[in-house]
């Protein structure tokens, strides 16, 4: 990869391997980053085999993604937006027509407060979110901010507290540590991680270090050590772990295709009391993120951020979209686009008078 001098960077300069084009496009996929530090999703596609693009939008606190279908969400800072791909305006993007093959408009939005939404998954159709500060997992809903459905055990009471610093999806959840006070997660000594079936509340395996993105593929529970910079698996009868690839910084956000697993990788805040001290805090790494070709834990592709962005949260693909945008509700330009069941439109802008 070619290093660039960092008087003469570009906001959201990146670099990338000259394989991750090609490997891209022949999966057909867009790798969707949230960044919470940078405020931005971001899509990376390939325009040719040959060269990448990133279409950086903005979302305030960008934390958890969740695709299915044609539907993506966001959690963003006190809400989340619900989006829908129509591939009918895509062609038609007043900005660049005839550019993009999937347009994600904004649906709907839940204003959810102050929940430090980590992770939203679609389970059969409905949204759940892993709502970290009150450490429950929790549904959306046009009663209420949100709906607790499930609570670690431990946990006595629902405050706004991060008490275990929750994350993962339904069906599996991690935690840093199994603390019952305000932030008491903090107060380990970050291997005081673990795993959990929520079916049944038993804790699959334990003392892990910062344990992020725990994600069933092909029958398998994979998870990411962050404070060691791994990917793992985990045997789901034993509870044994098999450490598998070296990140090379603080790996958080996980998602599989095919043969292949990506993996967002982030530097590491030094200026935070929980992590500065860990071992990965001395690895130099840039935010981003590997493509890893599972049966030989080779890395075939690598994308990182020279400039704006220093952390990843979540990682997801966009399957069969080589080059989807996605509206937010804070540019004007989706107020531009309506979608039927039958049609889609693009308005035209009011002339000023």
């Amino acid at each position: 990869m070619n290093e660039q001098q960092p008087q003469s960077l570009q906001p959201f300069a990146t670099t990338y391997t000259p394989a991750l084009p090609e490997l891209l496009h022949r999966l057909g996929i867009t790798v969707a980053l949230s960044t919470y530090q940078a405020g931005k999703v971001v899509f990376v596609s390939a325009k040719d085999e040959d060269f990448l693009s990133q279409l950086p939008r903005t979302f305030p606190v960008a934390m958890g993604l969740a695709v299915v279908g044609d539907k993506l969400a966001v959690a963003s800072g006190h809400d989340i937006t619900v989006l829908k791909n129509d591939a009918r305006l895509a062609k038609g993007y007043p900005n660049k027509p005839n550019v993009y093959d999937a347009m994600y408009l904004p649906i709907r939005t839940y204003h959810t407060g102050e929940t430090h939404m980590h992770d939203i998954d679609f389970v059969d159709g409905q949204l759940w979110g892993v709502n970290t500060r009150y450490s429950c997992l929790c549904t959306f809903d046009e009663e209420s901010s949100f709906t607790p459905q499930w609570k670690p055990p431990f946990i006595s009471e629902l405050l706004p507290e991060d008490r275990c610093h929750l994350n993962g999806k339904p069906q599996y959840v991690s935690m840093f540590s199994q603390t019952d006070t305000a932030a008491g997660w903090r107060e380990t000594n970050g291997n005081a991680g673990l795993v959990m079936d929520i079916n049944d509340n038993r804790v699959v395996t334990t003392d892990l270090p910062m344990p992020h993105s725990p994600r069933i593929y092909n029958g398998k529970l994979y998870v990411l050590l962050s404070a060691e910079g791994t990917l793992a698996s985990i045997d789901l009868v034993t509870g044994a772990i098999t450490r598998l690839y070296d990140c090379g910084g603080f790996a958080r956000g996980l998602d599989f295709i095919g043969e292949y697993a990506v993996i967002g990788v982030s530097r590491i805040r030094l200026s935070s009391s929980s992590f500065k001290d860990l071992p990965i805090a001395q690895k130099k790494a840039n935010a981003g993120f590997d493509i890893v070709h599972m049966p030989t834990m080779t890395c075939m592709g690598k994308y990182q951020y020279l400039a704006s962005v220093d952390e990843i949260y979540d990682v997801q693909l966009i399957r069969n979209a080589r080059r989807p945008n996605i509206l937010n509700t804070i540019a004007e330009t989706h107020k531009l686009a309506t979608s039927l069941p039958d049609s889609a439109f693009w308005l035209q802008p009011k002339s000023e008078e």
